[in-house]
């Protein structure tokens, strides 16, 4: 039972990091839409 333990362990280990370091993701393209104007927020009297 040992042996088969340590085996488990081996391959849990050796499964990080399969596919290499880590690369962040690829930036999205700007979408064209712009939202601009005024936001007033509170009581007014």
């Amino acid at each position: 039972m040992k042996p088969l333990a340590a085996l488990a362990i081996l391959i849990a280990l050796a499964s990080c990091g399969a596919d290499g370091a880590p690369r962040p993701p690829a930036p999205e393209p700007a979408t064209g839409l712009s939202v601009s104007g005024q936001v007033k927020v509170g009581i007014s009297g």
